[in-house]
Formats: structure tokens, C-alpha cells, sequence
């Protein structure tokens, strides 16, 4: 099969044909002739396809690209918690979203109600890693005595137990949100328009 964006993917007739056997990602190039392809990419691999038997040549013109985009990813969540933090905590204020660190952005730095500093990461499913990161974001901003002590919470739509038990071990907070029920909220930030 080849893709309109010139990915090559070779599939077998059993065992599944939805995963291929072998696949060059795009961009390639391709040099057709009656007996072969030859597939290159620029890291200079190569894939040769010697052709036995044409059984059916066939092309389908799907139409254009709707555009398609993916409702409820990370940022969207993030939106929607910066606009409604007390939905992760009552009393909690937004400091600054994607808060610069020389180890990466914590997602949302905020204040509680004592005005003691939170780093909050957001995951749309929260694994161990996400407790990970986050751990990493406090050892770092526990650095900083204008910050300190910084205080951690972990939130999703989904928490893994194993997410949970290592978030309870390293005392950080977490917290499950619905995502559809974030949708409904009005943000409590005052805007002009």
C-alpha cells in the first residue's frame, strides 16, 4: 500500500492485514518498474519489491483531508483546569500556566488558599511516569527559596493504582476530573470579551 504522503507499507494476507510487515515511513522515493519497486528514504534505507503477479492495481481518492482533530488531548484539559483550578482544589489560583523550568514546563504552577506553591501535571491518562515527572518539577522548584515549599498534584481522567500507590509514597496529591463536566463549566477567570 502506498499512502498519498508516500508511506510504504507491505501487508500479508493473513495474520491480521491491518499491521504491515514491513513500512518506510514518508517522505520516500519511488522507482517504479514492470518487474520492481525500489523505496528509498533520505536516511538512505532501502526497500526492494520484486513484483511476481499483479492480481489488482487499484486507486481510491478519498477526498480531501477533513482535518480532523482530536477532542479532550492534554492542552484542552489544561485550558479547562486553568480556567476552573478549584475544580482540583478548592481555593487554588492559577500563578502562570506551562511554568518555565531548565527541566521542562510544569503545566500549571498555583497558589493555595495558605498561598503555598503547587506544581500540578496533567495527564489525559496518568501513569507512573506522569508521578515521575512531577517529582522531578518539585525536586527542582523545592530549589528555589521564593518558591519553597512546593507542594505536588497529579491529575487525570484516568489514574492507574500503580500511578496512585507511587503518588501516596512520595506524598503528592491526585485527582481524577471528568473531562465532558470540565466542558460544561464556565470559567470562573473575568475576562473582557
Amino acid at each position: 500500500m502506498v499512502k498519498t504522503d508516500g508511506c510504504v507499507a507491505i501487508h500479508a494476507d493473513t495474520r491480521g492485514a491491518y499491521k504491515p510487515l514491513m513500512w518506510m515511513n514518508a517522505p520516500n522515493r519511488i522507482v517504479e518498474n514492470e518487474e520492481s519497486w525500489v523505496i528509498t528514504n533520505p536516511k538512505g534505507e532501502h526497500l526492494y519489491i520484486t513484483i511476481e503477479e499483479i492480481l489488482s492495481d487499484t486507486s481510491f481518492d478519498l477526498g480531501d483531508d477533513p482535518g480532523l482533530q482530536k477532542d479532550g488531548v492534554e492542552a484542552h484539559l489544561q485550558l479547562l483546569l486553568a480556567d476552573n483550578p478549584d475544580v482540583i482544589e478548592e481555593g487554588l489560583s492559577l500563578t502562570r500556566r506551562e511554568f518555565p523550568t531548565n527541566i521542562g514546563p510544569v503545566d500549571m504552577l498555583c497558589r493555595d488558599s495558605n498561598g503555598t506553591a503547587v506544581a500540578i501535571e496533567i495527564k489525559r491518562r496518568g501513569g507512573i511516569d506522569g508521578v515521575e515527572q512531577l517529582t522531578r518539577y518539585l525536586d527542582y522548584l523545592n530549589r528555589d527559596p521564593k518558591l519553597r515549599p512546593v507542594r505536588g498534584i497529579f491529575v487525570a481522567q484516568e489514574i492507574t493504582p500503580q500511578a496512585k500507590t507511587l503518588a501516596k509514597d512520595r506524598e503528592i496529591s491526585f485527582v481524577e476530573v471528568d473531562y465532558e463536566e470540565l466542558q460544561g463549566m464556565e470559567s470562573n477567570v473575568l475576562r473582557l470579551f
